[in-house]
């Protein structure tokens, strides 16, 4: 099973103390690096089987812009938002085929947290619009081997 943990890509700055984090949406720049970031994904023939989103606005509209470009469905789920850990992946991929593609739409810090646990303990900065692939090896306990990790300047510098 490929496991790809994408953060959200850039989202409109907390404006005031009455400012709603969860209503945070892509700003122009979010909206470009994800759909670079679509279609690279689409070029690699990555093929979800699941396309799995935190509620917050910001992932919710890299998930919808992703799954446009990769044909496929987005399911909304709470485990994916802030605290996202190992325990809601395994729960999340429980009976799916070991030869599927899974993304997950998410935020810091729970993202670099996940993949460095996954992969044994490598330091991992997932930055805005970045992308790790963990190829999984074991789900019991849950790990796997880090393949990629994208940093959206990438995405800029291929156009």
């Amino acid at each position: 099973m490929r496991l790809y943990f994408i953060r959200h890509g850039h989202a409109e700055d907390p404006q005031g103390p009455e400012f709603d984090d969860f209503a945070r949406r892509l700003t122009p720049k979010g909206i470009e690096t994800t759909r670079a970031l679509g279609k690279l994904l689409q070029s690699v023939g990555v093929t979800p089987a699941m396309l799995y989103s935190s509620p917050r606005i910001r992932a919710r509209q890299t998930a919808d812009l992703l799954a446009k470009d990769l044909r496929a469905t987005v399911a909304v789920r709470d485990e994916v938002n802030f605290g996202f850990n190992s325990a809601a992946v395994s729960g999340l991929i429980d009976g799916l085929d070991d030869n599927t593609d899974v993304l997950f739409i998410g935020h810091e810090p729970d993202l670099s947290l996940l993949v460095a646990e996954l992969s044994g303990g490598v330091d991992v900065v997932m930055k805005k619009s970045g992308m790790a692939r963990i190829d999984l090896i074991s789900r019991e306990p849950i790990k796997g081997a880090l393949l990629w990790l994208l940093a959206p300047r990438l995405l800029e510098v291929m156009g």
